[in-house]
């Protein structure tokens, strides 16, 4: 069984815990905090557990090149990229006014420290847990620093190959050995057969004592669930208020209606997972009496007759009496005078041995 830890106050992930879903609202506030409330809100309202955004410290993430240079696509807020970014970038006070009201509603509340210093931040912030987003997966002085701060971990793996994983799993597992990784695939939006499902199985594998997650990118929410039917413990997807809005995340994110279906789908999909161990289920005895078919006699068997295959048949019937499975077992067995009668005649239940006067030849 995977292991189990704490991510969250009171909420654990892992081994048969119920799968951890984040709704990732990452920068879809479009820069207002108002419509940034409103999607925690509604991340509540959908039965996510957590809510979550990303910070960065702009001039710690980038040069002044890469800021100063201009940005021209049809989602920009500004001229350059560095007055895109600041646009959308919410200050110190706006993140703790953030973190109290998902408090009051209730939902945890988190943030992807996009580089040490806003990892820094969030540490004095006190989130539940820090989220490595997948371009600071193989920055291993980054990984190194964030899990010395001791806090959970859920790091996402998309751009990274399974040997870059092996070594994020060498460096965190012992300083911090409450992690776990998410298949990930790094495109917006993501196509099915970029997917690759199967990576959950292999971390599955090659890493059986951490849990193991899902963070899509993709259209529609069978994939995610699927990912749960695969014993994905994490599940993350990029949430809006509305596709249509400036942003090249919110064509891959949920609206309210598809988060919400996700939801109750991953829940369903829990309940159905069940047991490993098959065996008839109360709620299948009323169509076992109904349709349960029992072994009864083919021919006329005269008393002290020795039982033949050729003499036995299958048939549903009243009273129930042996189960199909037991003719063979019924091969050999001696009828004896004491028999009733009437359970000699065609097409009559076989009850038990008891009534038929059954003895076993050895």
């Amino acid at each position: 069984m995977p292991r189990e830890f704490e991510l969250c106050p009171g909420r654990r992930i892992g081994g048969d815990y119920p799968c951890f879903i984040i709704a990732e609202i990452g920068q879809n506030h479009q820069g207002d905090l108002d419509i940034a409330k409103r999607m925690i809100r509604m991340a509540k309202d959908c039965g996510a557990d957590c809510a979550k955004f990303q910070k960065s410290e702009l001039e710690y993430k980038f040069n002044k090149k890469a800021l100063e240079r201009p940005y021209t696509s049809k989602h920009s807020w500004g001229k350059t990229y560095g007055e895109h970014k600041r646009h959308l970038e919410f200050s110190h006070d706006q993140y703790r006014e953030l973190k109290k009201y998902a408090e009051e509603v209730g939902i945890f509340f988190t943030a992807s420290g996009m580089d040490e210093m806003a990892v820094e931040f969030l540490h004095e912030l006190d989130v539940p847990f820090f989220k490595v987003g997948s371009g600071d997966t193989n920055n291993f002085l980054y990984l190194e620093k964030t899990a010395k701060k001791g806090r959970p971990m859920v790091i996402s793996s998309g751009m990274q190959s399974m040997n870059t994983m092996h070594q994020v799993y060498q460096i965190v597992k012992p300083i911090n050995p409450n992690f776990c990784f998410l298949q990930c695939t790094s495109a917006y939006p993501l196509q099915p057969e970029d997917v690759n499902l199967r990576v959950i199985s292999a971390y599955q594998s090659a890493f059986p004592d951490i849990p193991i997650g899902y963070s899509g990118h993709e259209t529609g929410i069978a994939i995610s669930v699927a990912a749960v039917a695969l014993g994905a413990k994490v599940v993350e997807r990029h949430v809006t208020l509305d596709k249509t809005w400036k942003g090249s995340d919110h064509q891959a994110s949920l609206e309210p209606q598809e988060l919400a279906e996700l939801v109750k789908a991953i829940r369903t999909v829990e309940k159905a997972m069940g047991s490993p161990i098959k065996q008839l289920l109360p709620c299948e005895m009323a169509c076992n009496e109904k349709l349960g078919k029992s072994v009864v006699a083919k021919v006329t068997i005269p008393e002290g007759t020795v039982l033949t295959l050729d003499m036995l048949t299958v048939k549903v019937g009243e009273p129930k009496g042996f189960a199909p499975e037991a003719i063979f077992d019924l091969v050999g067995q001696k009828k004896l005078a004491k028999a009733s009668v009437s359970l000699l005649n065609p097409g009559i239940l076989i009850n038990s041995a008891v009534q038929l006067g059954f003895s076993i030849c050895m």
